[in-house]
């Protein structure tokens, strides 16, 4: 179908920002388009949504962590509607193109998981370590990419606090403004409805100052993960044919000169045939020999 091939051809030559932007929309979409399936035939399509979102969005619970360890990762690309969906996205493009603008594609990337990473990572600590929790770690999970999306603006905001966009009612606003006004909003809104989402946000938001700090400092502490995507996707690319190459021994003074004078040698046994029967009378490989001899420097 021209359209998948249109999608795929888009996935491979866009940037990071337009395929995560991309795998969002499409994991939305598909289940969106399978629940309107169920609901045509009269299948119970609540339950089919449910039941997708259960078995990709972030347990809190150990125990169902453990079988369904994909969650760590496949859950900072759900969501639930469309306005959810819709507002991850903007934040993801505006704060992403500043990112590549001023770093680049790879560590976008990088920022985006480990920043998602590191929200799952609080949200399963705080609801296994605090006691409030205990009476709903059972049923709790987490998705969206707001945590991730949150790693990226910190960290672009703090990389260049002085940059300013302009936000409608309030004009130009800095960056570093941005950033903590959201990391304080959730932050006093924990104890509020979805405190677990709040935790993991808070937990993207520290990822991405933590990696701009320390980039700004010349260390990387993303290196073990950024190696292991390079080797993951490497698996995925065509290899190149390889080149067969020779290599020849040198040779010292005296093969070099007696080699010089077998060569003269052939050159002039093929002049003098030629002074005798004209050049018509060469073998190919003769008029090869006298090609090559006359191309030298």
């Amino acid at each position: 179908m021209a359209v998948i091939d249109d999608i795929k051809s888009y996935f491979k030559s866009g940037t990071s920002l337009s395929k995560l932007i991309l795998i969002n929309i499409v994991v939305f979409v598909l289940i969106k388009f399978f629940n309107a399936v169920c609901f045509l035939f009269g299948l119970n399509s609540d339950s089919f949504e449910g039941y997708i979102l259960n078995f990709l969005a972030l347990p809190a619970d150990l125990n169902h962590l453990l079988f369904r360890p994909w969650t760590v990762f496949t859950y900072m690309f759900l969501h639930l509607n469309f306005l959810h969906i819709a507002f991850n996205l903007l934040w993801l493009y505006w704060f992403g193109k500043i990112f590549i603008e001023h770093l680049d594609q790879k560590k976008l990337l990088s920022v985006y998981l480990l920043g998602g990473l590191t929200g799952a990572a609080f949200f399963i600590f705080a609801f296994n370590i605090f006691p409030v929790f205990s009476s709903v770690i059972g049923q709790a999970t987490a998705l969206g990419a707001s945590a991730a999306i949150l790693a990226i603006v910190v960290a672009i905001s703090f990389y260049i606090p002085d940059y300013s966009i302009n936000i409608l009612f309030l004009g130009r606003v800095k960056l570093i403004y941005i950033a903590i006004f959201s990391v304080i909003i959730d932050l006093i809104s924990i104890g509020t409805e979805n405190p677990g989402g709040h935790i993991a946000h808070l937990g993207g938001a520290l990822y991405g100052y933590m990696y701009i700090y320390n980039y700004k400092r010349g260390k990387n502490i993303a290196f073990f993960f950024d190696h292991l995507m390079d080797s993951f996707f490497s698996l995925f690319k065509r290899r190149k044919a390889k080149m067969n190459i020779s290599y020849k021994r040198p040779v010292n003074d005296k093969e070099y000169r007696k080699r010089q004078a077998e060569d003269q040698a052939e050159i002039d046994r093929i002049l003098d045939k030629i002074s005798k029967g004209g050049y018509e009378s060469l073998t190919s490989e003769e008029k090869a020999t006298l090609f090559k001899s006359s191309t030298k420097k």
